[in-house]
């Protein structure tokens, strides 16, 4: 029952909750479709949280691609070993994990240490920056520590192949049996995030600009003649 529950079950229906609320905030409650910035306090905070949290988000999504998503039957056709996969894996993984950690410390930090900051913070966002702490620094601890101390688990022969059995309706929920349960738990956990992202201002994330990366998290400026001398 627990196999067919947290590996057939949950991912489903998070997946559901996902599509189906996002929709409908998207058509229903397009005007709270963002992330409003709090740049004005604790700016120089704020720029270098935000900055290395959404890079490292990007690096660690673009490993959980090619970890989790292709398969390794296609490394082994084009010559890359499990010694070698494993090497950049843990090396690339382990910076973009500490990224993502480090943005979202000091990010909480902020929130908590600057009262005009917290006075605009939610439930939601502090849901949202825990959730996504414990997510980021389980898969830094795993890449960083459990691969190189106890065992470099190779999860692209089990977790790989069932997360994209879900995809077919096929699930092959058996292969998650012998994970060992720190894999499991990450994997959870993710996807209660993914199910929590229509709620939160994480949505924002389905509208991301391809210039964000390069910019400044929110620019301010005067309107064009506005003199501020007149009334």
């Amino acid at each position: 029952m627990e196999e067919l529950f947290w590996w057939i079950i949950f991912p489903y229906i998070c997946g559901t909750i996902l599509i189906v609320a996002t929709f409908f905030r998207f058509v229903f409650r397009g005007k709270t479709w963002t992330a409003p910035s709090t740049e004005i306090f604790g700016r120089k905070w704020l720029r270098i949280a935000s900055v290395v949290f959404h890079y490292g988000i990007i690096f660690a999504f673009i490993g959980h691609v090619m970890g989790v998503l292709i398969p390794i039957e296609v490394y082994e056709s084009i010559g890359i070993d499990e010694h070698t996969y494993h090497f950049f894996a843990i090396a690339g993984g382990g910076v973009a994990g500490l990224m993502v950690v480090f943005g979202l410390i000091v990010m909480l930090i902020r929130k908590l240490s600057l009262p005009r900051v917290r006075t605009h913070t939610t439930f939601g966002d502090y849901f949202t920056i825990v959730l996504l702490l414990l997510v980021a620094g389980l898969g830094t601890y795993m890449t960083l520590i459990y691969n190189t101390t106890v065992v470099s688990y190779e999860y692209r022969t089990t977790i790989g192949p069932w997360f994209r059995s879900l995809f077919t309706f096929n699930p092959l929920s058996n292969l998650m049996l012998g994970v060992p349960v720190l894999f499991k738990i990450h994997v959870i956990l993710a996807f209660l995030l993914f199910a929590a992202i229509p709620f939160t201002r994480l949505v924002h994330m389905f509208s991301f600009p391809l210039r964000y990366p390069t910019r400044a998290p929110q620019q301010y400026r005067a309107r064009d003649g506005y003199n501020k001398n007149s009334r």
